[in-house]
């Protein structure tokens, strides 16, 4: 018989940061670096635990150059093929922090490990590996994971995505350093629609990185956030790191076609299990699934630079506010506010997409 979990579980548009006494005179103050000290691959991170997605209209080799000389991280997109990860690191492996700071992404198929195999030995100073997958519930993925652990035993994988803490359990236990959590949260995320399958983000954060941290683990928050507020929250909620996609979207550095309409530029951004990404970099939809990823367009930003001055910004303020003296103290000082429903239809986002296909 089906059942029915009746604890509410929440996004976060459903809730706001309370506010608490303060001693901090100036978000000047607040420090966002993080270190930590993985599990498996006891390597040491320090850093502003922020990374842009995997997509491949985020997480770009352009990309990562300006989010590392902040600080923050990038998946890198699994598409660029070897040789042009070849010539990245020839032209960027001087700066270290850049190749401190970017992790190279695969999928589980056999030559994903092959092309994986072939990027690491070829490129020792990266030592970061995302392990994406849209569903982290398959056996094949936990087999994948203990598999790439045994070989690749030095170094940091982030695993995902699931949204429960059992599941977070098992990839940790099965070699996972960070474990991804989002299903459906993303904007251009269609699981929620087309499969009747998801978690509400915060909940799934807040429940996920209680159980990472009783093992040692890690999570990072990936997909629902709209604007910084709700990168606030999710730090706020326990995550690590938070990941992000659609806020990263549409800048000189990322990727997506540039589109004019009447006077005005635009850039394409569209979910990897989008009819636009399977095409682009498979051909064809298989016949077997459903797209489970919109394309829309947005309206192009410019210089990712203002964008990220902005993220930090707010997390900043937010910590303010709540009386965090740094990004480690938020989940302590954290007490979420619910949102009745008539407030939260007046939610809008950072920047809102202008149209859709």
């Amino acid at each position: 018989m089906p059942r029915i979990e009746n604890e509410p579980k929440l996004d976060f548009r459903d809730v706001l940061l309370r506010p608490k006494r303060s001693n901090i005179r100036s978000r000047a103050d607040v420090d966002l670096n993080r270190e930590y000290i993985f599990k498996h691959s006891k390597k040491t991170y320090n850093g502003l635990p922020i990374v842009a997605s995997n997509m491949d209209t985020v997480g770009t080799f352009e990309m990562a150059k300006v989010l590392a000389s902040y600080g923050l991280f990038t998946t890198i997109h699994k598409h660029y093929t070897v040789d042009e990860w070849t010539n990245f690191v020839s032209e960027n492996g001087k700066d270290s922090k850049i190749l401190n700071n970017i992790a190279v992404s695969s999928g589980i198929a056999d030559q994903d490990l092959v092309k994986l195999r072939e990027i690491i030995n070829k490129i020792p100073g990266v030592d970061y590996i995302c392990l994406d997958v849209a569903n982290g519930y398959s056996e094949y993925f936990v087999d994948f994971i203990r598999k790439v652990r045994e070989e690749f035993d030095k170094h940091t994988i982030f695993a995902g995505n699931v949204v429960t803490a059992e599941m977070v359990e098992q990839l940790i236990l099965s070699g996972a350093d960070v474990v991804k959590v989002g299903i459906g949260p993303g904007s251009v995320c269609t699981t929620r629609k087309k499969a009747g399958v998801g978690y509400p983000q915060l909940s799934a954060v807040m429940e996920c990185a209680d159980a990472a941290h009783g093992l040692g683990g890690h999570v990072m928050s990936d997909g629902g956030c709209t604007n910084p507020g709700d990168v606030a929250k999710a730090f706020g909620a326990g995550a690590d790191f938070v990941m992000i996609g659609g806020l990263f979207a549409g800048h000189d550095q990322s990727g997506g076609e540039i589109i004019e309409t009447n006077g005005k530029k635009f850039k394409l951004f569209y979910g990897m299990a989008s009819d636009t990404a399977m095409k682009k970099h498979y051909g064809t939809v298989a016949e077997y699934r459903a797209s489970e990823g919109k394309t829309i367009t947005i309206p192009y930003r410019g210089d990712v630079n203002n964008t990220i001055k902005e993220i930090l910004g707010g997390v900043r303020s937010a910590c303010t506010y709540i009386g965090a003296q740094n990004l480690k103290e938020m989940p302590k000082r954290t007490t979420f506010v619910r949102v009745y429903q008539q407030m939260n239809e007046m939610y809008t986002p950072f920047e809102v997409p202008t149209t859709s296909t």
